[in-house]
């Protein structure tokens, strides 16, 4: 889910092309993601993912700002009242695309907004990611 794997075959056909920038619902639970996980892909320019995913783009959402909601937990209460209840199958929420689209994300409606709430998070993740990194290096032995 998180775009990290290679395909080796150069048949696609049938499955979802994923463009940088676009995001996919992955419907799975699994540790740590108890409603699935929406991710947007940025490593790559393109990538491949099965239809079971749910993929999109955005419209008039910040993308920064809506990677950051997705890593909360705020959107699982909307998730959750429209998932069939107790419809797990094979680790799958019975949840349709139709439905996914219609769960409401609390956003700030102004984009400017948007962008700094989404700026400022990637900034404390970069910075995180710093302090990561100084504390495993002072912590590796000379």
């Amino acid at each position: 889910m998180f775009f990290n794997k290679t395909v080796a075959s150069r048949d696609v056909s049938g499955y979802y092309l994923v463009k940088n920038g676009e995001f996919a619902y992955n419907k799975s639970y699994s540790n740590g993601y108890p409603w699935g996980a929406v991710k947007r892909l940025d490593r790559y320019d393109m990538g491949v993912l099965s239809t079971l995913y749910i993929v999109f783009k955005l419209t008039d959402v910040n993308s920064d700002f809506l990677t950051k909601y997705y890593d909360t937990t705020y959107w699982y209460h909307e998730v959750s009242k429209h998932a069939a209840e107790g419809a797990r199958n094979h680790g799958l929420l019975n949840i349709a695309a139709s439905d996914f689209f219609e769960t409401e994300l609390t956003i700030p409606k102004d984009k400017a907004e948007q962008e700094k709430i989404g700026r400022f998070f990637n900034n404390i993740d970069h910075l995180i990611t710093l302090h990561q990194r100084e504390s495993f290096l002072i912590m590796i032995p000379c």
